[in-house]
């Protein structure tokens, strides 16, 4: 049976999400409990594949892993959710075997930037330059054989008291994507750059542009949608992931940019 993990997860525990040697990550704390658990007995056989992998520091509200289990489905997140630290699974669904967790429909990420006196209007208007299809060479890291063009749907800027919201929302994104554009962003708001810079980044890709890279940990990676995948949610579970996000306030207002 092969099965999809909904889960979510602090990241400022972890060296990232993907598993790396002698390093505790996400997807490493993971596949360690369901050995444990004897949700599976070999990683080739599990056929392990997950929806999104998150940079050292940021955290998920939804992140989705995907395995082949030989235990019964009712029992994998009771089972693991007694192991983990700092990671809370919550909802799990059977899928196909051919079934690509790489493929959503939408991701959405959200970024907290510390309000201080910044010129929210203009940040707003400055985001706006960023929706819609571009070669995003200057606004990531661009890994061999990658795709630089991108479609972001939208950028929806709010505000609340401490902090300025950004949520951004597009099919799939570039490693660092977002917190190069947020660093564009801020340098754009103090004056130090201009729109007619970033749209010659656009523009010119060729000629290399480095707008900085913002703080990791203010990120978190909200949701991932998909056509014709429902979850089982265990609601108590799922209601103790808002203290992921409190926790990511609460680190991010102090953060230098």
């Amino acid at each position: 049976m092969r099965v999809a993990v909904k889960f979510a997860y602090y990241g400022k525990r972890f060296y990232g999400y993907a598993r790396q040697p002698n390093l505790k990550t996400v997807e490493g704390e993971i596949i360690k409990t369901c050995f444990e658990k004897k949700i599976f007995r070999e990683i080739k056989e599990a056929r392990i594949r997950s929806s999104s992998r998150t940079d050292k520091g940021v955290s998920a509200l939804c992140n989705i892993i995907a395995f082949n289990s030989i235990k019964d489905i009712d029992e994998i997140i009771p089972s693991i959710t007694s192991n983990l630290t700092d990671i809370i699974p919550y909802g799990i669904a059977e899928i196909d075997e051919d079934f690509n967790i790489r493929y959503a429909k939408l991701r959405h990420y959200r970024y907290y930037l510390p309000k201080e006196d910044r010129d929210v209007d203009r940040i707003k208007e400055n985001a706006n330059l960023f929706i819609g299809i571009h070669d995003f060479t200057n606004f990531a890291r661009i890994e061999d054989n990658k795709n630089p063009v991108r479609e972001i749907r939208d950028i929806y800027v709010s505000e609340d008291k401490d902090f300025i919201i950004f949520d951004f929302y597009a099919q799939t994104f570039l490693w660092h994507q977002i917190r190069r554009i947020i660093s564009a962003i801020i340098k754009m708001e103090k004056g130090t750059i201009s729109k007619k810079d970033i749209m010659a980044a656009f523009e010119k890709p060729h000629i290399r542009i480095d707008y900085g890279v913002a703080p990791a940990e203010p990120l978190i990676l909200m949701d991932i949608q998909y056509d014709n995948l429902s979850f089982k949610i265990y609601s108590k579970l799922y209601e103790e992931c808002r203290d992921i996000e409190y926790k990511v306030r609460a680190g991010s207002k102090y953060l230098s940019f």
